[in-house]
């Protein structure tokens, strides 16, 4: 399949001269959207960035960035028919090009991302590239197919055609590492066995990596910790890595616990791959005391910085996913990892208490990874919670009308809020119907968040309080 590009020579490469004249066009335009919002950095420094010095970690005979590109929060720009958004297939190329001269090789994509375009645009972008010099990672996404009812033969055909259209999608004869995605959530272990046993889903795949057409296969895990533990001690495969949440607020808080899932792998020799460092950028976007203790200790470093060192710094991780939607965000990862300065005693002991203050604060542990999306009634699920927690970490969530920040904080929520979501797809439309709770790797009770996120705004409107 021809690889589009408008600069491909050289049998769809780009020549040395294209490749650093695009790679030098650092400064993407702020404004651009994405298809999913991207992980905020916090104060970004204006140093220079780094070549030639990235962080590496071996594993089976690969060579992997430490940073590694996470490809469901691509930009996009409005559609030619003014209808929408559309990705920005000229901006990823750009990201991608600079990220490569910078030396990430790891790109993760999967079917469902970005409204299901990333595979397209990922693979569209890659392509101009030496294909050994990159890896490519994406997922057998069945969990939708399972959650709609098809089980057995149907299942397993629907997933094998998802698992050939990725080949297609990212033009290639062989994927890197391939994951069965989110294995864990809904259900837990009916839904797991379902999904890959009962359906041979499994077995096909195993067969795919003896063939070589998968070099290296795990999966990415969510939800119930039975699930995970049954997989890595009691399934008899041999798993070649496992993507996992892992970051220092989960570490001790999370449920299940980074610790357990990053502890069980090391014990089990298998290669960590690190997904959620920001917490879908709630690391990023803190609370104003929190970021004013990351400035006391090093005023230099972005708010970002500090977990993906906490993420790098432990020696079984492979690679770091950051979902970076703009020039600023790569940047400031590549100064982090190249190369990782580790995390110190002191420093793990700073961020544990860190983690321990921002378990105080009320925000809902949403990552907007926009699994609970498209919404059949219309509402922004994900934006809703997005500004909600954003307006916690400002210090504009007031619980009493003789709070003296009341007005600022009233305001400040409401006029964010209509600018933020479009009125109908505020948290008033939910009807409570909860066909998104299953859909939730966080186990968020969605309903009953948009139940008190209205019932905030309401009183907020009447110039109450709860």
């Amino acid at each position: 399949m021809e690889c589009p590009n408008k600069h491909k020579k050289n049998n769809g490469l780009l020549s040395r001269r294209d490749f650093f004249k695009i790679s030098a066009a650092s400064g993407l335009a702020a404004g651009l959207s994405a298809c999913g919002k991207g992980e905020g950095t916090g104060t970004v420094t204006s140093a220079e960035v780094p070549r030639g010095k990235m962080e590496y970690r071996n594993m089976g005979g690969d060579k992997v960035s430490l940073l590694g590109y996470g490809c469901m929060r691509w930009p996009t720009k409005q559609a030619p028919d003014g209808e929408g958004e559309i990705l920005d297939q000229e901006q990823v190329n750009r990201l991608v090009d600079y990220a490569i001269d910078h030396g990430v090789n790891y790109f993760d994509t999967a079917p469902p991302y970005c409204q299901g375009n990333s595979e397209e645009v990922t693979g569209n972008a890659l392509c101009r590239h030496d294909r050994s010099k990159y890896f490519i990672a994406t997922k057998m996404s069945n969990q939708n197919a399972y959650g709609q009812g098809l089980r057995g033969k149907d299942l397993f055909d629907a997933s094998v055609e998802m698992y050939h259209n990725s080949f297609k999608r990212l033009r290639v004869d062989y994927i890197d590492y391939y994951l069965i995605h989110i294995l864990g959530i809904g259900n837990g272990m009916e839904e797991m066995r379902g999904r890959i046993y009962d359906s041979g889903v499994l077995d096909f795949l195993l067969k795919e990596r003896e063939a070589g057409r998968i070099r290296k296969l795990g999966f990415s895990f969510h939800g119930d910790v039975k699930a995970y533990d049954y997989l890595i001690e009691e399934s008899g495969v041999d798993w070649d890595f496992v993507q996992i949440m892992l970051n220092y607020m989960d570490w001790h808080h999370g449920y299940p616990t980074s610790e357990h899932l990053y502890n069980l792998l090391a014990e089990h020799g298998i290669p960590a791959i690190v997904m959620e460092p920001l917490l879908g950028g709630r690391l990023s976007s803190v609370h104003d005391h929190v970021v004013a203790a990351f400035k006391q200790r090093d005023p230099d470093r972005s708010v970002a910085s500090w977990a993906f060192r906490f993420a790098g710094s432990f020696p079984n991780v492979l690679t770091v996913l950051s979902g970076m939607t703009y020039m600023e965000h790569l940047q400031d990862n590549i100064r982090t990892y190249s190369p990782l300065d580790k995390l110190s005693d002191d420093e793990l002991s700073f961020l544990q208490e860190t983690a321990d203050l921002m378990a105080s604060y009320p925000t809902i542990p949403c990552n907007d990874c926009k699994y609970c999306m498209p919404c059949p009634y219309g509402l922004d699920i994900p934006a809703v919670l997005l500004h909600y927690n954003k307006c916690v970490n400002e210090g504009n969530l007031v619980l009493s009308a003789a709070d003296s920040n009341y007005a600022k904080a009233r305001r400040a929520f409401l006029v964010g809020y209509d600018r933020s979501v479009p009125r109908l797809r505020q948290a008033d439309h939910c009807i409570g119907c909860a066909q998104c709770n299953p859909h939730c790797p966080q186990g968020i009770d969605i309903p009953a968040e948009m139940r008190k996120i209205s019932d905030y705004v309401e009183m907020l409107k009447r110039g109450r309080t709860l």
